[in-house]
């Protein structure tokens, strides 16, 4: 395992809290070590309360922080005799626990301590580390694990079997440390949880921690249990096969059994694949997670194929057997899976975001690692499922859920705008991310693929007037996110103005080609994954002013999109019966697009005799309509509020004359 102090960098990092953020980082750098909020650290220093009076203070790191950003504001300071006696007591509660520990900080604005800020006050050190690592689960999730660890370190830690995390896990560790450590003890090894380190200063501690994986890391190795074969067999399925119809069928099917829309990722690389074929899968998956602190993301099992039927009712049968444990009223009990292994698939996560499935595949990921290593030292062992479910109907969690409110309008929903890279769509695309949506923008300029830094964005290069790679773009985009919820017809092409008497046949032709026939074919394309919504499909057509009120000059454009607007009327009477509403907003005048250089506006400005802002005014309400205005309708016409309205037509003009 690679050391990662650096002199010079942690002289950056001023005093003790400093210290405590830098070699926090160097931690969660390592994804074998820390994973998405996983681990903690802390430091205790001495400072004056308000009073002048010296006190000590645990300044732990706070819930919601990850340790590979995190900063001086991720600790909660919280005081560290309170700490200690409360770890005295016979009995405390979880919720009890938590409001110790909030009442009794420094800084009422802080985050939430962590769960094991007792068991960090307790060991009497200044700095203490604590990872998740991968080496060391592998070992303790073994049937032998006990006597492995032991076989690693001998004395030079503590070995703690597994509780879950909180209070009973504190007073366990207060007896045994107190019990069992000496002078050379360096950590403390909690069976199937992880790793603690500890010292006198944050280099110290940090090595150790380093020291201790390592340890098990060439455990591993020796044992040739560190580098594992995913699979017998890394031979991809055909890339050519369409996959996009089965796959949103099936999220379909497991937004039914959640209870609201999914997401839902595939990952299709040859470990992937290797892993999802293997011939013992059954035997090796269907034990557990690595660590409980998983579950909540994972659930306990992955289901194997796509029978998600028999894993709902397998789930609700083990949900009763343990229901009794749960120490809290429960939310609606949601049986989907969160991971699925499917030969042709590969692993496929799912969740109510596009960080979420992300942060899923990742754990996954280690995970398979994990199982392999295990299972290469003798055979994997994960924790009861009593201890599991512990973990996953966690009080604590439950409160976390609770207080997390409603999640985004268009939380679980996937959207296709096309002309994504500028104006209007890069407007619309802006508008159903901040909704909560993962969004599919296709455009042909390269662009596209850069526009937007987002988890939930998928930048796509596409000429939409060429159908194979319209039929490529919609794989892709259900290949990352599962199915299609809502779709924007953006993309289209305002030409210069050109009289009827010089409009040749192949100008014609080649916008009707992009302002219609592309629509046509993305319409024709997306109907099959618009059936398979959890919540319904809908259209938005980015219609124009000039259906309504076209001008001289502009034969095709306004041609092509009268032609566009019938389509999209016929589409709302076909389609009503799958569930699929289509709508249409008319724009005009949206002068910070892509078509309206200042060149351009400054023209035709003169040619009124007015100036610019004037002419940017020029309806009967004198108000600016801008790409936002636009993406506001846009996004409203695809949510609740429209719900009940197929086949309308809304102008957004500021209010037009010609058309009123």
């Amino acid at each position: 395992m690679q050391n990662r102090w650096n002199d010079e960098e942690a002289a950056r990092f001023e005093g003790d809290l400093g210290l405590r953020v830098y070699t926090s980082r160097l931690l969660g750098q390592d994804k074998s070590l820390v994973l998405h909020g996983g681990g903690n650290t802390s430091v205790k220093i001495r400072e004056p309360d308000i009073f002048g009076k010296e006190t000590d203070i645990l300044y732990v790191k706070g819930s919601g922080w990850d340790l590979e950003t995190i900063a001086e504001a991720g600790f909660s300071p919280v005081r560290l005799d309170h700490l200690i006696d409360l770890a005295r007591l016979p009995a405390l509660s979880d919720p009890q626990m938590v409001n110790e520990l909030r009442t009794h900080m420094t800084d009422a604005g802080a985050p939430t301590p962590s769960v094991e800020a007792i068991l960090h006050a307790i060991i009497p050190y200044k700095y203490v580390d604590h990872t998740h690592a991968d080496a060391v689960i592998a070992v303790t999730n073994t049937r032998e694990g006990r006597q492995r660890i032991e076989e690693i370190y001998g004395d030079d830690v503590v070995v703690i079997p597994y509780i879950m995390p909180g209070f009973d896990l504190a007073r366990l560790c207060a007896e045994r440390f107190a019990a069992e450590a000496h002078d050379g003890t360096i950590g403390m090894i909690l069976m199937n949880h992880g790793v603690f380190s500890f010292g006198p200063d944050a280099r110290t501690a940090y090595e150790r921690m380093i020291q201790l994986v390592s340890r098990a890391e060439d455990y591993l190795a020796s044992r040739r249990a560190w580098h594992v074969t995913m699979g017998p067999s890394r031979e991809e399925t055909p890339v050519d096969k369409p996959l996009r119809l089965e796959i949103a069928a099936l999220r379909l099917e497991a937004s039914r059994l959640a209870g609201f829309p999914l997401l839902l990722a595939t990952h299709r690389d040859r470990d992937c694949l290797a892993f999802a074929r293997r011939d013992d899968l059954p035997r090796i998956t269907q034990q557990g997670p690595a660590t409980p602190d998983h579950v909540i993301r994972t659930k306990r099992l992955p289901l194997l194929g796509r029978d998600l039927k028999a894993y709902a009712e397998a789930y609700r049968a083990y949900f009763e057997e343990h229901a009794p444990r749960a120490r809290a009223a429960l939310t609606m009990l949601d049986p989907a899976p969160r991971v699925i292994l499917d030969a042709e698939l590969g692993l496929v996560t799912l969740g109510r975001s596009a960080r979420e499935t992300d942060i899923v595949a990742d754990i996954y990921r280690h995970t398979m690692e994990i199982i392999l290593r295990a299972e290469s030292l003798g055979g994997y062992q994960a924790l009861p499922a009593g201890d599991i479910f512990d973990v996953e109907y966690w009080d604590l969690e439950q409160a976390k859920l609770r207080k997390s409110g409603p999640p985004p309008r268009f939380a679980g929903e996937v959207a296709l705008v096309t002309g994504a890279a500028s104006g209007i769509g890069k407007a619309c695309v802006k508008a159903l991310l901040d909704e909560g949506a993962a969004v599919v923008g296709l455009d042909i300029n390269p662009d596209i693929q850069q526009a937007v830094d987002h988890a939930a964005f998928l930048g796509l290069v596409c000429d939409v007037t060429d159908e194979q790679q319209l039929r490529e773009s919609l794989e892709n985009a259900v290949r990352r996110f599962g199915g299609l919820d809502m779709l924007v017809l953006n993309a289209g092409a305002f030409p210069a103005s050109r009289p009827i008497t010089e409009l040749d046949t192949a100008h014609w032709h080649k916008v009707f080609r992009l302002n219609l026939d592309a629509n046509l074919a993305l319409l024709r394309e997306s109907h099959p994954l618009l059936k398979l919504s959890p919540g319904k499909g809908r259209v938005v057509v980015v219609g124009s002013k000039n259906v309504a009120a076209p001008g001289p000059g502009a034969a095709a454009y306004s041609a092509s999109k009268a032609a566009l607007n019938q389509l999209a009327r016929i589409a709302a009477l076909e389609w009503a019966g799958d569930g699929i509403r289509i709508n249409t907003v008319h724009p005009d005048a949206v002068f910070d697009t892509g078509i309206w250089s200042e060149e351009v506006l400054a023209s035709r400005a003169r040619h009124y005799g007015i100036s610019v802002e004037e002419y940017k005014t020029k309806n009967l309400l004198k108000t600016e309509i801008t790409s936002r205005d636009v993406a506001a309708l846009v996004t409203a016409m695809l949510g609740p509020l429209f719900a009940k309205t197929t086949g309308a037509q809304l102008p957004i003009d500021g209010g037009n004359e010609r058309i009123i």
